[in-house]
């Protein structure tokens, strides 16, 4: 008992450190640090507060190297003082909380040191995020090829109730009922404030209500010791009768008054002159407020014992009351989100804690027992253990996988390789996986489930072989399968691929995910996109149809801006390949790109991005285009790869030159035929990666402004070869902006063809025609630029 007492004594005075240090960091960000710009630097002070007991009975107490959490977004000032205290963060980086290279304001994988497993910020992403991690880990070791000798970690998310207004986090528990979800705890900052004031009553209820549904264990931390404790005194459960009917503007008002409102309030209403105000009377102002504010998510032992009761791997939610601003002058009121303590208040605080002015940073200031804490920190089991970053070696591509020259699309093309990667006993089979929002068989996953089956812990049959019912797909449920299907919802896709595509590092088991949409649905899930990327997460993204070649379908499901979100988005190498040899090149590069650490492929190196690695995104199409029968050379890869290459190439007697991008090739060589046939020279450049070109340009031109002249982009390169009287029109399936920078390279008079507005329903030669990207526009367009024709 006197060494539980002990670690509990330690934990509570790790827990008002982490408080200081958040609360300093903010303070001297905003305060102290010249402030060069005068533009606000910002910080979550009460938000900090609030979780400061929780975070720390977690990461002090409970968590084990191998659980993987994922902290609030306001909490980072508090992450970041905590590892700070477990030697996992540097003082200069607290100092510059914020600035330039300092601790960042939201933790990130990627551009924090300290030891962040899941990067939040846009909120709700790292809620929905662990739950996936979870899914993940169990896909893992199911697997015969995967070292089951590291225990299981639990994923655990720390939630801000305001976070709970975010839509994905509730497509996330459905998929996580249908996979059955294991291993993953959310916590619950129930403080009932949010940046724009306080929630809503009843909330409670609805949140209870919500995860019963979806079958989570449900953890209530309303009350803490003290105040169990009064409970149980004579007029107790007067008192706890009123704290469970008061307003949460009530609550949070009289918090922020302090401990003579309490008073008044209390013997206002409850008390009786006998024994409830005994009760009152017998405490202090203080004291009163203090057991006022004695909530259950404060309580550091009501905290530990209901975090080391939850022994089950069920998922299990932790609602956990608290004050927003805890134990600061801001504690309770309405506008503390974005508020922060003047210096009367932070000297207030200061005094509270013990910090004697000079000694601001250091982590064991102000504590009564500075050698015993020093001492239960070396053996935090949470810090046990080396890094907690793991890896996992490169797996070895195949080479292309050429599926013939007949007609074809892109998007069959796609599923045929994949299916040829399926027939062969190769790690690189073994270690993919892909995933799909209820799009498995028209985005052509179908052979590679068929072949490889979809994944469950335990195994399901395929009811319709079973009975004997002819179909093409056969449904088996296996813990050998590699396909996890997914409902529709596209956040849950990129949430999966984000979790998949970080394997290696939570869990030590390389992955390869591929996921397949529609490419007009990307920006469904854009925001969860572009934080899969943010965490550095690693994966193939395949989406088809594209443009507005599904004719049929109308513009709702007709894609216009996807090429430019494929060069804009950071972490992500953006192709659209018209041919299949040239789909089987790419698809080969890049799982390897997946898998680059900084030491691959430096011949290729135009632009960072290519040593480092990343994700790719394919855009596909439907459309079957004629194929040509050509020779796979290492000029015509490096040219593939590199973003463009000579399907024509030009004459120094060169009039115009053709760039397309895509399954335009078919109307960009009738064009150039037709226009050639009047014995005018016309070259075609086959563009298969308008990101990569354009990355290699900018490449280019910063490394001229610092100093090497020599520095030439591959696309330089390309266009040097035509004459600069020579006009160019650029085509695209998408929006002209996508291809339309390319007459800036070396200023060739351009006209750019391309689609700017929802398309309708009809024929593909319809549409094109409509929107001016067929061969009768481009011969126009080349009419245009060649005087005197």
């Amino acid at each position: 008992m006197a060494e539980d007492r002990a670690r509990i004594g330690h934990i509570e005075a790790l827990t008002r450190k982490a408080l200081w240090l958040s609360n300093w960091m903010i303070h001297h960000a905003n305060h102290i640090r010249p402030n060069v710009d005068g533009v606000k630097v910002g910080g979550h002070q009460a938000s900090s507060a609030s979780m400061a007991a929780m975070m720390s009975a977690l990461y002090f107490g409970v968590l084990r190297p191998e659980d993987r959490v994922a902290v609030k977004p306001h909490a980072a000032p508090v992450f970041h003082a905590i590892q700070y205290l477990l030697g996992k963060q540097t003082r200069e980086k607290l100092i510059d909380f914020r600035a330039f290279g300092g601790a960042q304001s939201y933790p990130s994988r990627t551009k924090d040191t300290d030891d962040v497993d899941i990067s939040t910020g846009s909120v709700g992403l790292g809620v929905a995020f662990t739950a996936f991690a979870s899914l993940i880990q169990d896909y893992v070791r199911a697997k015969p090829w995967a070292d089951r000798s590291r225990p299981e970690g639990r994923m655990v998310a720390l939630v801000g109730d305001a976070e709970l207004d975010e839509g994905n986090v509730y497509e996330c528990l459905l998929e996580g009922w249908k996979h059955g979800l294991r291993n993953t705890w959310w916590v619950i900052d129930y403080n009932r404030q949010s940046l724009d004031g306080v929630v809503r009553e009843g909330l409670y209820d609805r949140i209870e209500a919500i995860f019963r549904a979806f079958d989570w264990n449900i953890v209530t931390l309303k009350y803490g010791a003290l105040q169990r404790a009064a409970f149980a005194e004579p007029g107790g459960d007067r008192l706890k009768l009123w704290i469970d009917a008061a307003p949460n503007a009530v609550y949070s008002a009289l918090m922020f008054r302090g401990g003579a409102a309490w008073r008044e309030r209390l013997t206002d209403e409850i008390g009786d002159q006998g024994p409830v105000s005994a009760l009152i009377a017998r405490r202090s102002d203080e004291e009163l407020a203090t057991l006022m504010a004695n909530l259950g998510g404060h309580c550091v032992p009501s905290l530990i014992e209901q975090f080391e009761a939850a022994g089950s791997d069920k998922p299990t939610v932790f609602i956990a009351y608290t004050v927003k601003g805890w134990a600061t002058p801001l504690a309770g009121h309405k506008d503390n989100h974005a508020g922060q303590m003047t210096g009367a208040q932070i000297e207030q605080l200061r005094a509270a804690m013990k910090v004697r002015e000079g000694h601001e940073w250091e982590p064991f200031e102000g504590m009564n027992d500075a050698e015993g804490v020093r001492k239960f920190l070396e053996q935090v089991p949470f810090n046990a253990g080396g890094s907690r970053r793991l890896t996992s070696p490169q797996v070895e591509t195949l080479g292309p996988q050429f599926v013939g020259t007949g007609p074809t699309s892109t998007q069959a093309a796609f599923g045929r390789i994949l299916d040829a990667i399926a027939k062969t006993d190769s790690d690189l089979a073994r270690r993919i996986v892909t995933t799909s929002p209820d799009v498995t068989v028209s985005t052509n996953l179908g052979p590679w489930v068929n072949r490889r089956n979809l994944f469950a812990r335990s195994e399901m049959a395929d009811v319709f072989q079973k009975e004997a019912i002819p179909s093409t797909q056969k449904w088996r449920f296996t813990p050998e399968g590699q396909h996890l299907e997914l409902g529709i919802a596209e956040m849950n896709l990129f949430l999966m691929l984000g979790a998949a595509g970080l394997s290696h590092s939570l869990f030590g088991e390389r992955l390869l995910p591929i996921g397949t949409l529609y490419d007009p649905f990307i920006s469904r899930g854009l925001d969860a996109l572009n934080y899969a990327c943010y965490q550095d997460a690693r994966f193939l993204l395949v989406a088809t149809p594209s443009g507005v070649s599904l004719a049929g379908e109308g513009g709702a499901h007709q894609s216009i801006a996807s090429p430019l979100i494929g060069m804009a988005q950071d972490g992500l190498a953006s192709f659209e390949p018209a041919f299949a040899d040239e789909l089987s090149i790419i698809m080969d590069w890049a799982f390897d790109y997946m898998q680059r650490q900084g030491d691959a492929r430096p011949d290729l190196a135009d632009w960072p991005r290519d040593v480092t690695g990343g994700s790719v995104y394919l855009r596909l199409s439907t459309r079957t285009i004629e194929q040509p029968s050509r020779p796979v050379d290492k000029p015509l890869t490096d040219g593939i790869i590199r973003g463009a290459y000579w399907l024509k190439p030009p004459t120094p007697q060169c009039e115009v030159v053709i760039a397309y991008q895509g399954v335009l090739a078919q109307e960009a060589i009738e064009a150039a035929a037709r226009i050639g046939g009047d014995r005018r020279n016309v070259a075609v450049l086959a563009v298969t990666s308008a990101d990569r070109l354009n990355a290699g340009w900018h490449g280019a031109q910063r490394a001229r402004l610092h100093g090497d002249g020599d520095a030439r982009s591959h696309i330089e390169n390309l266009l040097a070869d035509a004459p600069r009287h020579a006009g160019l029109i650029t085509a695209i399936d998408g929006h002209p902006a996508t291809l339309g920078w390319l007459g800036s390279v070396l200023g060739h008079r351009t006209i750019t063809l391309g689609v700017e507005h929802f398309g309708q329903t009809g024929t593909v030669y319809d549409l094109y025609r409509h929107f001016g990207i067929d061969a009768d526009a481009m011969v126009a367009a080349a009419r245009s630029l060649m005087p005197g024709w």
